[in-house]
């Protein structure tokens, strides 16, 4: 598979089959992933694999806590603004709203909803879940910086043939995650990521995210 092919089929998915994935390939994934460019070469990425019996267990903690509907359940770090403008607030509202159409989901069905999120946290059925956290310490670089890593961990992936969804859903859920898995007050939870062979029979796979077009964000200087 080419670099473009990579970047041309990789999306967020949200079936996977429960085929497994071996630890060796997940290596090699986040092996090749590592060569992402950081400041100063700090390498900010930290990274936790769950599978089986230990996925199993951070799962069903999530999921009861998420159908608690607490308050107390919030992000170490702001992802989103508290008020959505324009064009984002229709770019958003479009993708969540395709894929409640695509899964019979109506508008103000809350129950379903919540149904439909928790997926996440069961990483849509696929064998191998992956837990991002960065050192708090850090600054705005060093998370710009995991972004490049990040991504390449997909396009590694698309290599290997396999896909993945990338879950900021699993911030909110820092201090069950912290628990789980042993991880330190030092660092902050980033996100979680689903990784495993894609359910292409699944009705919520034949979603396909737009973009817009060079000419709408870009401007050219001289060239």
């Amino acid at each position: 598979m080419t670099i473009e092919e990579a970047i041309r089929s990789r999306r967020s998915l949200r079936k996977f089959l429960p085929t497994p994935v071996e630890r060796q390939t997940i290596e090699d994934i986040l092996k090749l992933a590592s060569r992402a460019p950081s400041g100063t070469n700090m390498q900010p990425w930290k990274v936790r694999v769950v599978a089986g019996a230990a996925k199993a267990r951070l799962s069903q903690a999530i999921i009861t806590a998420h159908y608690k509907k607490s308050n107390e359940y919030v992000p170490e770090y702001k992802y989103y603004p508290d008020k959505f403008s324009e064009p984002y607030k229709s770019r958003r509202r479009k993708v969540g709203w395709d894929l409640y159409g695509l899964l019979g989901i109506e508008k103000g069905d809350g129950d379903k909803m919540m149904a439909q999120h928790a997926r996440n946290y069961m990483f849509f059925d696929a064998p191998v879940g992956i837990i991002f956290s960065i050192d708090k310490a850090l600054n705005t670089g060093s998370w710009i910086d995991y972004g490049m890593f990040m991504q390449n961990v997909m396009l590694a992936a698309r290599g290997h043939g396999l896909h993945t969804c990338p879950q900021a859903a699993f911030a909110s859920y820092h201090s069950i995650i912290r628990q789980q898995l042993e991880i330190p007050e030092e660092e902050a939870v980033v996100c979680g990521m689903t990784v495993g062979y894609a359910d292409m029979g699944a009705v919520e796979n034949t979603l396909k995210t737009e973009r817009e077009p060079v000419s709408v964000f870009a401007t050219f200087y001289d060239l």
